[in-house]
């Protein structure tokens, strides 16, 4: 059975609270009732018969026209399923039974009810007739059918369309959060602050002769912004890249905090490998850098470790906090900054429904940040 033909079965047989069903018995209401105006108004007023009897059963013989009609009703919806050259004749054949059983009826009803005896020599027009109502219900019926087929395929593209509709809207806005996420990473490879406090401590070791030092970290700066332009926002990076780099950095903070910073990295043998999106671990080290080592008098740590569990890559980032008051549950649970924001923007459009991004207080108050992203290689 083909699911629109089922639908159309369904769409008459539905309950009395369907629509549907409630638009096709106003239809059979209206038609007998119709017929019956037209019987009253050309037949029985023209032979001037104004008496109730005659009236009556102008009302009864609608009445049986009802009655036949729902059950043509059903027998033209039992073989909805067949081929178009069955349910023509059969359609034919129904219609004429009909009109025969409803002109003998309503003869019958005239005879008994006006007492008039001499009808049966005009049975022919009697039953032509009968033939034209109930060829003009069967019209009826199938146009009320392929109305509401109509509007029920209708109402389906509307809601396809709806569909199609609100599907690209997510994902242009996923595209969009795309793009967003790609012009914060942007900004914060070239974080104004960091390259201002760079610039200046490189200013002060030109100043105190340390020509060296000054020169290593200008190279040192020189080859952390290189990288930041050579690569797209969204590139991936082995984690032994990313570990590179952010030495980098590192060594450049490192000329400003001298033993006050400290740093530590420790990659599992089979994490070095996996790939990870560029420069997403720097605005977390950043942010330890900014709140933990600068408000420490006497600095602090930075830790990383990375393992593979699970088909996945874990990377586990911490500082050593800045002795002061603990982290705020918000910022935990919802960070406001913008790198870590950033992250979360970047992770939920690289890896959707695949990716963690937490972060804690650890016992000292430092902060530490889990990332849990598939775990993947280049040409696998």
């Amino acid at each position: 059975m083909l699911e629109s033909d089922f639908k159309i079965s369904k769409l008459i047989h539905n309950t009395l609270g369907d629509s549907s069903a409630f638009l096709f018995r106003y239809c059979q209401i209206g038609f007998w009732s119709f017929s019956c105006l037209i019987s009253y108004a050309t037949l029985t007023l023209w032979y001037g018969q104004y008496d109730l009897p005659h009236f009556a059963h102008v009302v009864v013989q609608a009445l049986m026209g009802l009655i036949l009609s729902m059950g043509l009703q059903q027998l033209f919806l039992a073989s909805w399923q067949k081929s178009n050259f069955f349910k023509l004749i059969s359609g034919l054949s129904l219609v004429l039974f009909s009109s025969l059983i409803w002109t003998l009826g309503r003869m019958v009803a005239f005879t008994q009810m006006t007492q008039e005896q001499d009808i049966w020599w005009n049975f022919g027009g009697w039953y032509f007739t009968g033939i034209f109502i109930f060829s003009s219900w069967t019209a009826m019926f199938y146009g009320v059918i392929y109305y509401q087929l109509l509007q029920t395929e209708h109402a389906i593209l509307l809601k396809t369309t709806e569909a199609s509709k609100q599907e690209y809207v997510k994902r242009m806005e996923a595209q969009t959060i795309a793009k967003e996420a790609q012009l914060k990473m942007l900004r914060y490879q070239l974080n104004p602050h960091f390259l201002s406090n760079s610039l200046n401590a490189i200013n002060a070791l030109i100043e105190t002769n340390n020509n060296k030092l000054a020169q290593k970290m200008v190279i040192n700066l020189s080859r952390f912004l290189r990288y930041s332009l050579d690569n797209e926002p969204n590139t991936k990076v082995t984690v032994e890249q990313e570990v590179e780099t952010l030495k980098l950095y590192l060594e450049i903070e490192k000329v400003r905090f001298g033993e006050r910073l400290a740093f530590d990295f420790t990659l599992a043998p089979d994490s070095k490998l996996a790939l990870i999106p560029n420069l997403i671990l720097q605005p977390i080290i950043e942010n330890s850098m900014k709140h933990a080592i600068a408000k420490n008098e006497a600095g602090g740590k930075i830790q990383l470790q990375t393992k593979v569990a699970n088909n996945q890559l874990i990377m586990l980032l911490s500082d050593s906090g800045a002795n002061q008051a603990g982290i705020s549950d918000t910022i935990l649970n919802s960070p406001t900054g913008v790198g870590l924001k950033n992250i979360q923007s970047r992770l939920a459009t690289l890896y959707p429904n695949q990716s963690e991004f937490k972060l804690e207080q650890s016992k000292q108050g430092g902060l530490i940040s889990q990332i849990i992203i598939p775990f993947e290689q280049r040409g696998h």
